[in-house]
């Protein structure tokens, strides 16, 4: 048995595939000989199959095209006919038993029948699972019969403990579609696009896993996103807190919501790549592993296209309730704030600027009746918001003084600065056009 980490030890790891690594028959196959390379590896959670070349399309955008097709009653035979080929050929291809043209009879009746969006969309994960269960030998389970939806189309989050955890109770190995579930009165709902991630969490906590592995087309998390940085170093180990910073950043290959269940489990989560099943990838811990040196920063990551909407008013602090009053515009306004720098008589809010733009009038209008006779409202536009993060930053003295250092050797202008008391990451906010400069700065100052 492959010893995971050193750990032979291990009694279940549970693994969920991407779309990717599931996009043809020698992608099946590879996903067969990752499984038998650790025993414990007895649940798989698998996604609808992906682009196989760049070209090509993801079977559960074409389930999306059918779906609006039908409803706009128009015809959806030929876009119908690709989803086909593509789940036959792997049948053919891996000479499975299961009869998937009769299945697929099935769904493509369903869309005609007018079945929901999100039945239509599920259908991809669900197939998909068919045809992987028959290849292994493993039991399937419906999704539908394990993850469990609320009345409003949230997940339950306590009823699919329990079913999940009943029904797996008995150790079998099992293949668990992702992405969808179904309300009590078995409606299929789904998870938002990427919702294989939160599937797989929810089996890993269920059935108490020593490891959720999460294999995809990338060997773990970078240091900086690579369109901007070349070569951006990897990232080995990072905790749940740093990775929920970055991902809030848009630096993930997971998703957002996936991070929860596993973590309020303990459960650490590995990311995989399924062509390159020897690379360890990147270890996500509750806390931080045990190492002898620590790097200073964990990644950068960032995003343009923010708005500061700066709000002066004399002796501020000594009103009680101001902040509370600016909030509550921006609450009934159905916008919420990414960041609120203050001062004594000054408090700036950050917020999206597309979704501040279509409200912009009326929440400066209403702030400056808050102000009226004794400050004043302003807006600022264009700007990018940048978190550097890091565990290792609380041990090293000196840490933001090095960024920004680096930053004014680049000559670039601080039009924001903001540091939680965790003292995990430093965020800054500087000129759209400076974006790509900044992460060049700080990344060459601490990784090289």
């Amino acid at each position: 048995m492959e010893k995971y980490g050193g750990n032979p030890l291990l009694e279940c790891i549970v693994t969920k595939f991407g779309g990717s690594s599931l996009a043809s028959d020698e992608q099946f196959k590879k996903v067969r000989s990752i499984l038998e390379l650790e025993p414990t590896r007895r649940y798989l959670v698998p996604s609808a199959p992906g682009k196989r070349f760049r070209e090509d399309e993801k079977v559960t955008d074409l389930l999306y095209l059918c779906h609006t097709l039908k409803s706009d009653g128009k015809p959806f035979t030929d876009e119908f006919a690709k989803i086909r080929e593509r789940y036959e050929s792997i049948a053919r291809g891996l000479r499975l038993k299961v009869d998937i043209s009769a299945k697929l009879d099935e769904v493509e009746e369903g869309i005609a029948s007018g079945k929901s969006r999100a039945w239509c969309a599920s259908r991809g994960e669900y197939l998909c699972g068919l045809l992987m269960a028959d290849y292994l030998g493993w039991r399937f389970l419906d999704a539908a019969d394990g993850i469990v939806f609320d009345d409003e189309g949230h997940l339950d989050d306590e009823a699919t403990q329990q079913k999940l955890s009943a029904i797996l109770a008995d150790g079998l190995s099992t293949v668990v579609p992702g992405f969808y579930g179904a309300r009590k009165n078995g409606e299929v709902c789904t998870f938002s696009r990427g919702g294989s991630d939160i599937t797989g969490a929810l089996v890993a906590r269920a059935v108490n896993a020593d490891v959720y592995e999460n294999w995809t087309d990338v060997s773990g998390f970078l240091m900086a996103d690579p369109r901007i940085i070349d070569g951006p170093a990897e990232i080995s180990s990072i905790t749940y807190k740093e990775l929920r910073e970055l991902s809030h950043m848009g630096a993930s290959v997971l998703h957002e919501d996936a991070m929860f269940p596993v973590h309020r489990a303990g459960i650490p989560t590995n990311i995989r790549n399924t062509n390159k099943p020897y690379h360890p990838g990147t270890m996500i811990s509750k806390n931080a592993p045990n190492e002898v040196t620590v790097p200073t920063i964990t990644g950068i990551a960032g995003h343009k296209g923010y708005s500061v909407i700066s709000v002066e008013k004399n002796m501020m602090n000594s009103e009680v309730g101001f902040g509370r009053k600016v909030l509550s515009i921006l609450e009934e306004e159905g916008i919420s704030f990414e960041h609120m720098p203050t001062g004594i008589d000054s408090m700036c809010v950050v917020v999206q600027s597309s979704v501040f733009e279509p409200h912009r009038s009326q929440i400066i209008s209403r702030i400056e009746k808050l102000v009226e006779g004794s400050g004043s409202v302003s807006v600022s536009d264009n700007l990018s918001i940048i978190a550097t993060v890091g565990r290792g930053m609380v041990h090293n003295c000196g840490t933001a003084a090095r960024l920004f250092g680096a930053m004014s050797r680049a000559r670039i202008n601080v039009r924001m600065i903001d540091q939680g008391s965790s003292e995990l990451s430093i965020i800054v906010g500087v000129n759209d056009s400076d974006f790509e400069a900044t992460i060049h700065a700080i990344y060459h100052e601490f990784v090289g």
